[in-house]
């Protein structure tokens, strides 16, 4: 009878350690899910909202301007494994909110080769990201650049008038909008697929 009891605990026992094992597999599986979604789910509420000083990507300039102006300013930035020069024409300028502005960038690929880059971009204050409007900007694609080519890189912009409405920003003076090039990894092409395109030059 005791040994009898003995098994059935033994076996109460193993079936409460598998419940537990596959609790800890599934919460385990389901972190790791969320760690993965987090980021373009991040990446989307930055670009809706203008939170940590993304700018926000208008589709048409705005209707009419105020009279109140800002300083902005302008940055640029390559990160390592990158061979180009990249910088702004003009370090900043004076806008009216609601004035819509071009300005240029200008890279040069200082490589024998041709390289692509992508640019991340910020605005700070961080606070200002949701007011700061593109309307066209190199940042939304690659830039494929040859040996030695250099290319201006223009980003159409606006200041929404929103945000002379905002009190936490009464003092505000100046913008800075900052880019950093990253380089862009290409896969390898198969030696097939290159001996073709040799052939076919």
């Amino acid at each position: 009878m005791k040994a009898m009891s003995e098994t059935a605990n033994r076996g109460k026992a193993t079936r409460r350690d598998i419940v537990v094992a596959a609790s800890c597999g599934v919460f385990v599986a389901a972190m790791v899910g969320l760690a993965y979604a987090s980021v373009p789910f991040y990446d989307w509420f930055c670009r809706t909202t203008g939170f940590g000083g993304r700018p926000q990507i208008a589709k048409a300039a705005p209707q009419g301007s105020d009279a109140r102006t800002l300083s902005v300013r302008f940055d640029g930035n390559v990160t390592g494994g990158l061979p180009w020069k990249f910088e702004p024409e003009q370090n900043s300028i004076q806008v009216r909110l609601g004035e819509v502005v071009t300005v240029n960038y200008v890279a040069t690929n200082l490589a024998a080769r041709e390289t692509v880059g992508q640019a991340a971009y910020n605005v700070a204050p961080s606070t200002t990201g949701a007011y700061f409007q593109k309307i066209n900007c190199f940042c939304f694609t690659e830039q494929r650049l040859g040996p030695g080519e250099r290319r201006e890189m223009a980003v159409v912009f606006y200041v929404d008038p929103a945000l002379a409405k905002d009190a936490e920003l009464d003092d505000l003076n100046t913008i800075t909008l900052s880019y950093s090039f990253y380089a862009v990894r290409e896969p390898a092409r198969p030696v097939a697929d290159r001996g073709v395109k040799s052939a076919t030059n």
